[in-house]
């Protein structure tokens, strides 16, 4: 069990059987009556944020989670398929569970997904992935004096903001936090 005196932020806690990860939380000691921490909580069912406030000593339940490194295989119409590599044993996830997380899987690419209860809940890809440009306008050489941007499709349907001199074909570095180019790959 934890203690208010425990909580932090990405604190895994349930309550009424449901997973909450701390999000804010603040240490109030009033010059009168109790001291308390007031927290924001994110469900990670669901992804909503609610408040709630706790008084010292109170007693917080730990959350029963588990994250397991899975590869990546293949996609089979809405649904996606990992192996655990420990196990070899298969799981298959909806496309709306994984959501913009989709947009960075390649067979082959090793994930963290996270158990709730022996239930999968979310998945976490690697910070960086490489793809490949499958379609953007010619390239530019030389035009370097700006910041000056174009758009490309990446090979999982991805639309990203890339420099000019970028052309299809070309392996890109993805950075899966922010969505975005992080830079062109060297062959």
């Amino acid at each position: 069990m934890y203690d208010t005196s425990n909580i932090k932020k990405g604190l895994k806690i349930q309550m009424d059987g449901v997973p909450f990860a701390v999000v804010e939380f603040q240490f109030v000691k009033p010059g009168k009556g109790v001291a308390f921490t007031r927290t924001k909580l994110k469900n990670m069912m669901t992804g909503a944020v609610l408040e709630r406030t706790f008084r010292s000593g109170e007693k917080l339940e730990p959350a029963a989670m588990e994250e397991r490194q899975m590869q990546y295989l293949y996609r089979e119409g809405d649904r996606f398929v990992f192996m655990d590599t420990a196990s070899y044993e298969q799981l298959e996830l909806a496309e709306d569970f994984i959501a913009e997380n989709q947009y960075y899987l390649v067979d082959g690419t090793m994930v963290d997904v996270l158990f709730f209860n022996e239930k999968a809940i979310g998945i976490t890809p690697p910070t960086f992935v490489e793809l490949r440009v499958t379609q953007t306008e010619p390239g530019f050489k030389g035009d370097t004096s700006s910041n000056t941007t174009k758009s490309a499709v990446l090979e999982t349907g991805l639309e990203v903001q890339v420099p000019l001199f970028i052309e299809q074909d070309e392996l890109l570095k993805i950075d899966t936090r922010t969505g975005g180019y992080s830079e062109r790959v060297k062959k």
